[in-house]
């Protein structure tokens, strides 16, 4: 199989898209991140679906835990304007790495091997032309573990 052969419709959003919509976007989905695209079209980062929920966190809950236990529900249901005004680009990491890509061509193996080094949930498949970077897709951890089970006749197996 090949990286082609394995790629799956996946939400986007670039580093311009309203951070609350985002958000909505991850929930309404169950997805554990969104592939971010600079404003070019090529594959600028991973926004993981953990840093999102970490910009609604107030810092001062972060550095002292025991603060989230005083904050009451009616506060705690306001978290979610702190997203309000905000760009995806904005709830990036500041050193946010670029998302892992794998070739068209890269094989099942070639793409299981990327996800396990840089810990990552989605990998997307671009490639290269003259003009830029062309997404083609994205494959999921849980779709690559699938079609690898599958592949191997082990999904359903005792």
């Amino acid at each position: 199989m090949r990286a082609r052969e394995l790629v799956v419709d996946y939400e986007t959003v670039d580093v311009d898209s309203d951070a609350l919509a985002a958000a909505r976007l991850m929930a309404e989905h169950s997805l554990p991140g969104l592939l971010v695209l600079d404003r070019r079209g090529a594959p600028r980062a991973v926004l993981p679906a953990a840093e999102m929920i970490k910009m609604l966190v107030p810092n001062y809950v972060v550095e002292d835990p025991a603060l989230a236990a005083v904050v009451d529900e009616p506060h705690a249901d306001r978290l979610c304007l702190a997203l309000v005004g905000r760009r995806v680009g904005d709830c990036l990491p500041g050193r946010a790495a670029p998302p892992p890509v794998a070739d068209p061509d890269d094989t099942a193996l070639e793409v299981a091997a990327l996800m396990a080094r840089v810990h990552s949930p989605v990998v997307a498949v671009a490639e290269r032309t003259p003009d830029g970077t062309r997404l083609l897709g994205v494959i999921t951890a849980s779709h690559l573990l699938h079609q690898l089970l599958a592949h191997a006749g082990t999904i359903g197996a005792p």
